[in-house]
């Protein structure tokens, strides 16, 4: 059975940074999708940042040129590198993997921009 696992959220100040990290656990073998979702109280979810095989990645256009997806394929991890936040990136953040063609979520993690 396939477990996702995040971490990193948390509180943080206007214009400081996290760095969230996801794993996935169990025989899983190659996941070819890897991706970040966000959803703000009263909102829907949202694509923050995807990466599809090694090299195609895409963001919101709120996150560009401020968070970074990255991948370590040998330990089945997505990391999310997260600058300059700001209060609207307030949100429950979802690890997402696409595994064999079915749909894996993680629990999600909070991150809290405020001062």
């Amino acid at each position: 059975q396939v477990q996702v696992v995040e971490s990193g959220g948390g509180l943080v100040q206007p214009g400081g940074s996290l760095t969230l990290s996801c794993a996935a656990n169990g025989n899983i073998g190659n996941v070819y999708v890897m991706a970040w979702y966000r959803q703000a109280p009263g909102k829907q979810r949202e694509l923050v940042a995807r990466i599809r095989g090694r090299l195609l990645i895409n963001y919101a256009d709120s996150v560009k040129g401020r968070f970074t997806i990255s991948r370590d394929n040998a330990k089945n991890a997505v990391y999310l590198q997260m600058n300059n936040l700001k209060s609207e990136d307030t949100a429950t953040y979802y690890c997402y993997l696409e595994i064999k063609n079915l749909d894996y979520w993680g629990q999600g993690t909070q991150v809290t921009v405020s001062s």
